[in-house]
């Protein structure tokens, strides 16, 4: 097979600090082909360890193992919030969702007001759709939405937000609410029709998100099983077989040695829970927490942590004859916010005008090559709880070294990520002097995030509940 010719000019970092501000130039790469399609399946709640290849102890998920074997399975990667919708917007936005005052998920105007967050996702704000839209890219939306929720009657619809056309649930409560289980059928759709001119799709699938919707095929697949194994596993086999109908798709197409396709998920695995049956408004009633029993591979903590089980997740990446396959890169330090920068560098984008990442392209590490971080990874969480694995409410990863904080509670640990992956053993008592210089990194970020979100980004709602910020 013959590997494409692609002259990179990686990403030329210049980092100006002052008074906690940095300014990032970047130049795109070129590329002597076609741009590349881009395709993100970006799963919800889909834990570390439910991939085959990661150790699942009961799920089979035979197609993403062989998109491993294909590509990359990136096993240091992370999300920058353990829950869904300030994670998306770190995907959307390649900033920290805290620079947009999104905290938590998406819900109702009342319980935003309450935790002082917008009512959407500032359509304004940096929006990778818009810069690939802006450069020939045909942008498509197909699954989850919740960068807004359908508790919220007013807010803007996708399209709005540089997408040629959408499918979704967890939108407004004025817009088409589409199954949830079509997410990849209409990815395949939309491939099909522009397979023919670069194209980019966010592919937010709902699994393994409750409720859980599980096939009769795929339960008997699984009868062996225990009920809640049997349910979950029947879930995570769905989808993965989806995901299959997508590269049998693309080759078929002649156009699969063209196109990036990338799985990962929004955060950890949820919680285990006694509810056997729920409701969701987007989905409707089906099988609830009882059957979450996704696992993190033996990492600390799960949803809403963050430890290493609530924001280390799959990433894989796979692209025939540019990204080496079958490598396993468990060292090179990654997060959702990289995955901007790198679009953009792979599409020979530049960045918007005054625009500031906080992630960096991984063009050199998704070709294989050594990628050296230069920007710490940050996360700012502000619901933890007093269980064990879920009082920090801040926290920063730099190089080996990952500080989890709580201020309110006066409680610091540091761990060191290369030899100890799942974070069992704090060494904050011997490291004082990095203890210390993590704080320090950690506070002058924070004092860079927004007390308040963009005026555009409240519903009308407000001003009936006499509480409008």
């Amino acid at each position: 097979m013959k590997i494409r010719s692609i002259i990179l000019s990686f990403s030329s970092l210049l980092i100006l600090s002052c008074g906690g501000k940095q300014e990032a130039k970047k130049e795109p790469i070129a590329a002597e082909e076609t741009k590349p399609n881009i395709i993100f399946i970006f799963a919800d709640d889909w834990g570390y360890g439910d991939l085959g290849i990661h150790g699942s102890t009961f799920c089979k998920t035979p197609n993403l193992d062989k998109m491993a074997a294909e590509g990359i399975d990136f096993q240091n990667f992370s999300v920058v919030n353990p829950v869904c919708s300030p994670s998306r917007v770190g995907v959307m936005t390649g900033q920290y969702p805290a620079r947009q005052s999104v905290h938590g998920h998406f819900a109702s105007v009342e319980s935003h007001i309450q935790r002082n967050m917008p009512d959407w996702l500032n359509p304004q704000a940096p929006l990778l759709p818009k810069m690939l839209k802006e450069v020939g890219y045909s942008t498509a939306h197909f699954g989850k939405w919740h960068l807004s929720n359908t508790h919220v009657e007013d807010a803007p619809s996708p399209l709005e937000y540089g997408y040629d056309e959408y499918g979704a649930f967890n939108l407004p409560s004025n817009l088409h609410q589409m199954q949830a289980d079509s997410t990849i059928y209409k990815t395949i759709d939309f491939v099909k029709r522009n397979k023919d001119k670069p194209f980019f799709v966010n592919a937010w699938i709902h699994a393994t998100h409750t409720p859980h919707y599980p096939k009769d095929e795929y339960m008997q697949q699984f009868a062996h099983l225990g009920e809640q194994e049997q349910v979950y596993a029947a879930v995570v086999a769905e989808y993965d077989a989806r995901i299959g109908e997508l590269f049998t798709t693309l080759k078929t197409l002649g156009i699969d040695e063209n196109t990036l396709v990338v799985f990962s998920s929004d955060n950890g695995p949820e919680i285990t829970g006694k509810n056997k049956i729920t409701e969701d408004n987007s989905t409707g009633p089906g099988l609830g927490t009882y059957y979450s029993v996704g696992e993190t591979g033996g990492l600390k903590g799960r949803k809403r942590s963050l430890f290493a089980g609530g924001v280390r997740i799959p990433f894989l990446v796979r692209w025939p004859s540019v990204v080496p396959a079958g490598r396993i890169d468990n060292t090179t330090e990654l997060a959702t916010v990289d995955l901007l920068p790198t679009f953009l560098d792979l599409a020979g984008a530049s960045y918007p005008e005054n625009y500031q990442p906080d992630g960096e392209s991984i063009v050199s590490a998704i070709m294989g090559n050594a990628f050296n971080r230069q920007k710490p990874i940050y996360w700012d969480w502000r619901f933890s709880n007093d269980r064990p694995d879920f009082w920090p409410s801040a926290a920063v990863q730099e190089g080996n070294w990952k500080l989890l904080t709580n201020d309110k509670l006066g409680r610091a640990e540091l761990y060191n990520i290369a030899s100890d992956w799942a974070e069992q053993k704090d060494l904050s008592a011997e490291n004082p002097e990095k203890l210390k210089e993590l704080l320090g990194k950690l506070e002058t970020f924070q004092e860079t995030l927004p007390k308040s979100a963009p005026e555009n980004s409240f519903s009308k709602e407000r001003e009936s509940l006499k509480l409008v910020n």
